[in-house]
């Protein structure tokens, strides 16, 4: 009875996966073997367990990633890639994050730009950080829209928060002088405050080109280019389907500057 009273107060005070493992050990003859501690700590995991699950699956969820289920542990090192495993290992843990600098990736089409920066944010998730995934075009699009409903706001205050921001297709259309402050607008937030993931085909050193407003991109790029590590993706195109097997993402880095 006692025990039966127990399983409902765990479960009343929101703590069913430790309500579950205190049944789970009733149940088992195991578990007799164990010290208080030794079961109690039992508990405690399970509860524990439970809520970082729950937490990065809501993380994961709120990210959106293109590529859910892209992650940092299945980058292959075949010696063609030139890709550097401590260099990789370095920014792994997210620590750039902190330090709120910015990460570059650039590449042609299909050398697995997307995957790169999808498997950072898959880690960002993990180390119990808010992330948020987006097209640019889409972004942008999203930001015309709020200015019309009353979003827009609101919008801006959400991408303020987010602890990493990964913007994809960078670069995919020239930016009017609107698209371009909106822009700047994101940067200027986030700017040593938060850290932001570019992924796209064209160089850095062809950025500038891409919005109307000269003075707009310089204060851009000043925001974006200075402070971040880069990942500069080479290769043939991870879509192709002949025989060579092409890789899942393919590359060398460049230091950050």
């Amino acid at each position: 009875m006692l025990n039966h009273q127990t399983i409902e107060k765990l479960a009343a005070m929101r703590l069913p996966s430790m309500s579950g493992e205190y049944r789970r050990q009733l149940e088992s003859s195991d578990t007799t073997a164990l010290s208080f501690e030794e079961r109690f700590g039992m508990l405690v995991d399970a509860e524990w367990a439970a809520r970082h699950n729950n937490r990065l699956a809501k993380l994961l969820r709120l990210a959106k990633l293109r590529i859910p289920g892209a992650c940092l542990e299945d980058l292959d090192y075949d010696s063609r890639r030139k890709l550097d495993r401590g260099y990789v290992a370095r920014l792994a843990d997210c620590g750039w994050t902190n330090e709120h600098r910015n990460l570059i990736i650039t590449g042609a089409t299909g050398t697995g730009k997307t995957y790169l920066a999808c498997a950072f944010g898959n880690a960002s998730c993990r180390q119990g950080l808010k992330t948020r995934y987006y097209r640019v075009n889409r972004l942008l699009t999203d930001l015309a829209v709020g200015r019309g409903d009353g979003s827009y706001n609101k919008l801006m205050r959400d991408l303020k928060k987010t602890d990493l921001l990964i913007l994809d297709d960078w670069g995919m259309i020239a930016l009017d002088p609107v698209s371009g402050r909106d822009l700047l607008e994101v940067v200027e937030d986030r700017f040593d405050y938060r850290s932001t993931i570019i992924s796209g085909q064209l160089p850095v050193k062809d950025w500038h080109g891409l919005f109307e407003d000269s003075t707009v991109a310089d204060a851009v790029l000043d925001r974006l280019v200075h402070n971040a590590y880069r990942f500069e993706l080479h290769g043939p195109s991870l879509r192709r389907t002949d025989d060579s097997q092409p890789l899942k993402d393919e590359g060398t880095i460049a230091k950050i500057e």
